[in-house]
């Protein structure tokens, strides 16, 4: 068997190697994932829950060495992992406390001895391919609901998260789950494709748009249930009546938060003419304050770039929005050493005819451009094939209301950013993806409503 080698993004040092599956591995885990689905369904939701919360048991108690692995492994500094364990919590949570009424058969109607039902069946078999940026949050929104529901799941976490995925699958076998349930696969895009062949109901999958345009068109002939979860270019607009202080204080973190590796992350954002100085001085004073070092580290904000391609792509929009006019406030190169390091970087004067402000950075990189009004600051957040999240700073709630209705987004914010509930759905407009997690609708995502016509004799 081969093994996939895992590497610390902050130092380039070599943590790890495990046993990377294969296709044949592939496949024969997913005949028995396919064999052992229907005793998993056909247990009472009261035992399948009872797996969850010890699950959830679990990552209370290992929650320090879980941090620990994944800073390691994806360069995110520890504060920021235990951030993501303890907000996975609240998820869990959520879940468990919804999913009987969500997948609850429901009459409908029952009147003259003809009664209808919503039934909801379990998907089957379910693969996923989960991201590394938040490697808990991602496959835990599909994880958790799918399990509730009585799928099986076959995980493939990121190669770039593997030890993370590997800690999943311990923990949920040790709550009870069947290995053959739930069932990680490892590897990099390979194994990915060879999950894609497989006898599978349905593939959810979180990442880049053109990776998700390619699983689109390896399964859009089966008419499995699809679900992709892409990227964002994600636009927030500072109005003139809006605090720069506050705003900036707000949007910088949203902006630089887990050095910008998030799908919500503010990746463009438009200000008021009337306080566009203000708020680009307040913004960079305090971007300047956030400490970029060792991700061990407590009092490190920025970490390393989780995948080393990425500083290529940062580089290119630097050097493109340098070239078009556009005003470098801080930052604009890596940093030295080993591993991969890139600092806050802060452009005004920019344009939509910059990469910048058209394609998804996914690091701490951010344009500021100066609008007229709403009428052109709604006009330039729409201006995006992207339609993940979408914000608006102001007093006024009426406003806010006004401009946001008119923004193509999944997601609107209001003197907030970089947000999820596990209440809300997650979903996106465009190339922002197909699908929803999270709410009652994300554990409903793993069921078929099946209908049910019942006449008495």
């Amino acid at each position: 068997m081969s093994q996939l080698a895992i590497h610390n993004p902050a130092n380039g040092e070599k943590i790890a190697e495990v046993p990377a599956d294969g296709a044949a591995s592939v496949a024969a885990k997913a005949r028995q994932a396919r064999a052992a689905q229907p005793a998993w369904a056909a247990r009472p939701l009261s035992e399948r829950k009872a797996c969850i919360t010890h699950f959830r048991a679990g990552v209370v108690r290992d929650l320090e060495s879980l941090a620990v692995t994944m800073t390691r492994e994806t360069g995110k500094p520890i504060k920021m992992s235990r951030n993501e364990l303890n907000g996975l919590l609240g998820r869990i949570d959520f879940f468990l406390a919804e999913v009987d009424r969500a997948i609850a058969t429901e009459t409908v109607f029952d009147e003259g001895g003809m009664k209808e039902r919503i039934e909801h069946v379990p998907l089957g078999v379910v693969g996923n391919i989960s991201a590394w940026n938040y490697p808990w949050f991602v496959g835990c929104n599909v994880v958790v609901p799918a399990l509730l529901a009585g799928n099986a799941v076959l995980y493939k976490p990121s190669e770039y998260a593997t030890l993370t995925g590997l800690e999943i699958a311990r923990l949920l076998h040790q709550a009870g789950v069947p290995q053959d349930v739930f069932v990680p696969l490892v590897g990099t895009g390979a194994v990915g494709a060879a999950l894609l062949e497989q006898d599978i109901d349905g593939l959810f999958f979180t990442g880049s748009y053109a990776t998700g345009a390619r699983i689109a068109q390896a399964v859009g002939s089966r008419f499995i249930k699809l679900q992709l979860e892409l990227g964002g270019k994600d636009p927030t607009y500072v109005c003139d009546d809006a605090d720069p202080q506050i705003a900036a204080a707000s949007l910088a973190d949203g902006a630089m938060y887990n050095t910008g590796q998030s799908c919500c992350s503010v990746e463009r954002i438009y200000v008021h003419e009337k306080i566009h100085d203000a708020f680009v001085t307040a913004f960079v004073q305090e971007v300047k304050g956030f400490k970029a070092g060792d991700p061990m580290s407590e009092d490190s904000y920025i970490g390393a770039i989780t995948r080393a391609p990425q500083l290529d792509v940062l580089d290119a929009q630097v050097a493109d929005a340098k070239a078009k006019g556009a005003k470098l406030h801080t930052g604009g190169q890596r940093l030295p050493g080993p591993g991969n390091w890139y600092p806050p970087t802060v452009f005004s004067n920019v344009n939509h005819g910059m990469e910048l402000m058209k394609e998804e950075s996914f690091g701490p990189i951010i344009g500021i451009q100066k609008v007229a009004g709403d009428e052109e600051a709604v006009r330039l957040m729409n201006d995006s094939r992207y339609g993940l999240t979408a914000g608006v700073y102001t007093p006024n709630g009426e406003r806010a209301h006004a401009v946001l209705d008119r923004v193509n987004a999944g997601s609107l914010y209001w003197n907030c950013c970089d947000r999820v509930s596990p209440r809300l759905p997650w979903s996106g407009f465009g190339d922002s993806g197909v699908g929803l997690t999270l709410s009652k609708y994300g554990i409903q995502a793993f069921t078929r409503p099946r209908a049910w016509h019942l006449r008495r004799a």
